[in-house]
C-alpha cells in the first residue's frame, strides 16, 4: 500500500463509523491524519473508534439538521483544531420502488440527507477553509447520479445534486488552495445494502463489467490522494469508481 502524506492533517469524515466512510478515515490515520467521525449511531461510532485509535474522536450528529451540523463543526475545531479535510460519505438509498409509486416520506427523507446534509456539512466547513487558504472536500456521490437507476429516482436525483454542487463549490473556490471533488463510485459492498432487494442488488451488479462490487478500500486509496497536498490542480471534478460501468 503506497502511503499518501496526510501528517499534520485533520480530517472531518462524515457517516464514518461504517462502510466507506470508515475505510476512508482508516487509511486517514495510516497516513498520519488525525480524523473527526461523525455518524448518528452513536454505538458504531465507538467501536469504529476503538478499531481507529487515539488520533480519531467521534461526534453524534445528523447531518440533516443544520444547526446540528454547525454545532458538531464547532465542537469538532474545539476538540481537534482547525478542519483541513472533509470527507462527506454520509448518505442513504431508500427502498427501490418505481417513481409514480415512491413513497413520498421516503423521497423527501433521502434529499434531506444526501443532498441538504451534504450542503450544510460543505456550508459549515468552507469559512474556515478559506480563512486558512487551503483545504481538501470529497463528496461521495454515485454512478446512479450519472446514469440514473431504474426504480431509484430519488436515490439518483440526489447523488446527481451532489455532483452539481460539488463542481460549483469548486468553481467558487478555485482562487484559494482548496480543492473539491467528488466520487462516483458503483455499489460496493456496504450495510447500504441492506435497503434494497436481492433482486436489485444483481441488477446492480449485472451492470458492471468488472463483474463484482466496489471494495471500500479500493474507495478509500483514490480518495486518500484527492485530500492530500499533492491534489494541488484538480477540482470540482468527477472521479469514476464504476468498475467500467459509466460512459462519461
Amino acid at each position: 500500500m503506497n502511503r499518501i502524506d496526510l501528517e499534520g492533517q485533520h480530517a472531518i469524515v462524515t457517516g464514518g463509523a461504517q462502510g466507506l466512510g470508515f475505510a476512508m478515515a482508516e487509511r486517514f490515520v495510516q497516513s498520519g491524519a488525525s480524523v473527526t467521525l461523525w455518524d448518528m449511531n452513536a454505538e458504531l461510532l465507538e467501536t469504529a473508534k476503538e478499531a481507529l485509535g487515539a488520533a480519531t474522536r467521534t461526534v453524534v450528529v445528523d447531518i440533516s439538521d443544520h444547526e446540528a451540523v454547525a454545532s458538531a463543526h464547532e465542537k469538532t475545531q474545539a476538540d481537534g483544531g482547525s478542519v483541513s479535510i472533509l470527507v462527506n460519505s454520509a448518505g442513504i438509498a431508500g427502498p427501490a420502488a418505481p417513481l409514480d409509486a415512491y413513497d413520498i416520506s421516503w423521497w423527501k427523507k433521502i434529499i434531506d440527507i444526501n443532498v441538504n446534509g451534504t450542503f450544510y456539512v460543505n456550508r459549515a466547513v468552507v469559512p474556515g477553509m478559506k480563512e486558512r487558504n487551503y483545504g481538501r472536500i470529497v463528496n461521495i456521490a454515485s454512478v446512479a447520479g450519472k446514469e440514473g437507476n431504474p426504480n431509484a429516482s430519488a436515490y439518483s436525483a440526489s447523488k446527481a445534486a451532489v455532483i452539481g454542487l460539488t463542481k460549483s463549490l469548486g468553481k467558487e473556490l478555485a482562487g484559494y488552495d482548496i480543492a473539491v471533488n467528488c466520487i462516483t463510485p458503483a455499489t460496493a459492498q456496504t450495510r447500504i445494502l441492506e435497503q434494497l432487494t436481492p433482486e436489485f442488488i444483481e441488477y446492480m451488479r449485472s451492470k458492471i463489467p468488472r463483474g463484482r462490487f466496489l471494495e471500500v478500500e479500493e474507495a478509500a486509496a483514490m480518495v486518500a490522494w484527492l485530500v492530500s497536498k499533492e491534489n494541488s490542480f484538480t477540482t470540482a471534478s468527477t472521479f469514476d469508481l464504476s468498475g467500467g460501468r459509466a460512459t462519461y
